[in-house]
């Protein structure tokens, strides 16, 4: 059974007429009648009557033409996913993220791929950059969103995002009387910062940037844990600014001066080695590259 075979079968079922089938085919007419005969034979069944004034369905016609139908439907589909797939729009791609891309990098990114590559479906990790690093490593990852700088023999990185710092606050802190605070400010008040541990670069150039010795309170692993301490009045957390847009409702936020220096955060990979891989890098590249 060949799929020219259903094909011919369909148009013909559907025209009833051997010279508009052929018509719609691009085929001439005992071409047409070649194929309708080379099926019924395959199949050991007749599948229509016909003189030289009318084209019937048989009750086994009636019963395969629906079939045959959803034959040549499935196989367009399967070849239009191969063909989507071969374009590099349709797939799964995992993806690493750390917290502080929630509020407002990672869904433009999610928004974006519905639109445009809605066959492409996103596995999303959350995990800290050193971990999303081994993961690329182990092919676990196709791509994490980490805080730079990261070194990872193996690992390539691409800035896709620089944020001021900012300083996040009980809404009746002393501190919230401020517009803008200084790290001069911060001494002597308990704060909360990302541990190194978790994004050893981005801690180091943080440490370096403020040039004071903080009272640091404690070294946390997450933004979110960070804002809920300080809500709670147990101190104050410095953070990036988009992190900060998810702020608890009874705390505030201001910004931290300190100079140029900005919080990155890189796109992650080891190798572009799919096609989907290739479109889902272009497209970060396209929203957030430098």
């Amino acid at each position: 059974m060949e799929f020219k075979h259903l094909r011919a079968f369909v148009v013909l079922a559907q025209e009833l007429h051997f010279g508009r089938a052929a018509a719609q085919l691009s085929i001439v007419q005992p071409a047409l009648s070649m194929q309708i005969k080379l099926l019924e034979s395959g199949l050991g069944v007749r599948l229509l009557d016909r003189n030289r004034h009318s084209v019937t369905l048989t009750d086994a016609g009636r019963a395969f033409l629906p079939e045959a139908q959803a034959t040549l439907h499935q196989a367009a589909r399967a070849a239009d996913a191969a063909r989507a797939s071969n374009r590099g729009e349709i797939g799964r791609v995992r993806l690493g993220f750390v917290s502080s891309v929630l509020p407002q990098l990672l869904p433009e990114l999610i928004r974006a791929v519905h639109q445009r590559y809605p066959r492409i479906e996103l596995e999303l990790k959350d995990m800290p950059g050193p971990d999303q690093a081994a993961a690329l490593k182990n092919g676990l990852l196709d791509f994490g969103l980490m805080r730079l700088p990261a070194s990872h023999p193996g690992v390539q990185t691409r800035a896709v995002l620089h944020e001021h710092f900012c300083v996040a606050l009980p809404v009746d802190h002393p501190l919230a009387s401020k517009t803008c605070l200084h790290p001069a400010d911060l001494l002597q008040v308990p704060v909360y910062i990302l541990a190194r541990r978790y994004a050893p670069g981005f801690y180091d150039e943080f440490i370096q940037a403020v040039g004071l010795p903080l009272a640091i309170a404690s070294e946390l692993g997450e933004f979110t844990t960070m804002l809920a301490l300080v809500s709670a009045g147990l101190g104050v957390g410095v953070l990036p600014q988009q992190a900060a847009r998810a702020l608890p409702v009874n705390c505030v936020s201001r910004p931290l001066e300190l100079g140029a220096f900005q919080a990155a955060t890189g796109l992650a990979w080891t190798e572009l080695d799919s096609a989907v891989k290739t479109t889902l890098f272009n497209l970060i590249v396209e929203l957030f590259g430098e």
